[in-house]
């Protein structure tokens, strides 16, 4: 069996609508099984992930996250996608990390503002000035053609450097936003459930491990929450596992995954408030990166 090595190169084969068409079919498969592997050396760590989807296939998606790297000019993040046949368990594809993890990352978040934010969104809010930010750009885009962006972080520099309005007062920004995108590193709150609005969308990124937070209790409470998959979030990440511990909501609160009826993931009204976890989790890697190594085949 031939092994494809999928560069960055392949993202110009790639659309947001390609990919989102790709999740819906990935969903109507079976759950998949889904096994994450924290290895730690002081700030450092290796995350493992892995995943078998029936009928689709089988990845492992190993990263490490150096933060040491920033004094020496390196990138914090490093690491490799490896795609195996779903039948013979063979090795088929080598597909560029970045390019996974950047379209999958945007992509699932993209996939539950198409279905919760209001039609007539416009006014954007990115909380965070990272790449997934930036890319978070594009990705809004190609839904909501007239998206008017505005960006906070802590750092006005690495704000002022997305080449967007910047927001210098963070609450002030939220009570304006149609729909906030929060895509931090944040171990405790920054967004505050007070500030909320009728009719918001919120769009969680940052928060992958069980010590992170970007929104409060209130929040929680306030919004209908969703999530894109219960098996890797609930009990995995800080967003959920905090505010179920302190009883502020219980896991009947949270309304829908993708796996759930369609009709069940969505707005039922312009004024009620909606929040999505993105958990990004491995089977939404593989979804990605059969996307790609799809479109990198048939160019």
């Amino acid at each position: 069996m031939s092994v494809d090595f999928v560069p960055f190169e392949a993202e110009r084969l790639l659309t947001w609508a390609g990919l989102l068409a790709a999740f819906e079919v990935g969903h109507r498969l079976p759950k998949p099984d889904i096994k994450d592997l924290f290895v730690y050396r002081g700030a450092d760590t290796i995350l493992d992930r892995a995943t078998w989807i029936d009928g689709l296939g089988a990845l492992v998606k190993v990263a490490t996250v150096v933060p040491g790297n920033v004094a020496r000019g390196k990138p914090t993040i490093h690491g490799a996608v490896t795609l195996y046949d779903d039948v013979t368990g063979e090795l088929t594809g080598l597909v560029d990390f970045h390019l996974v993890t950047k379209w999958k990352t945007a992509g699932d978040s993209l996939f539950a503002a198409s279905r919760l934010a209001r039609r007539d969104a416009r006014r954007f809010l990115l909380v965070g000035a990272g790449n997934v930010a930036r890319s978070m750009v594009d990705a809004y885009r190609s839904i909501f053609p007239e998206a008017e962006f505005t960006v906070w972080s802590r750092s006005r520099e690495s704000a002022a450097a997305m080449g967007l309005p910047v927001a210098d007062d963070l609450e002030t920004a939220v009570k304006a936003a149609d729909v906030i995108c929060t895509a931090t590193m944040a171990t405790e709150p920054l967004i505050r459930g007070e500030w909320l609005q009728p009719g918001q969308h919120l769009d969680l990124i940052g928060a992958y491990k069980p010590g992170m937070r970007e929104v409060d209790d209130t929040a929680m409470q306030r919004a209908r929450v969703f999530v894109d998959a219960r098996a890797t979030t609930l009990h995995h990440i800080g967003e959920l596992i905090e505010p179920l511990k302190s009883g502020a909501i219980t896991e009947g609160d949270i309304v829908a995954d993708y796996y759930d009826d369609p009709a069940t993931f969505s707005r039922r009204s312009a004024e009620e408030i909606t929040l999505a976890k993105n958990g990004g989790g491995a089977h939404l890697d593989l979804m990605t990166a059969l996307y790609i190594q799809r479109a990198w085949r048939a160019r």
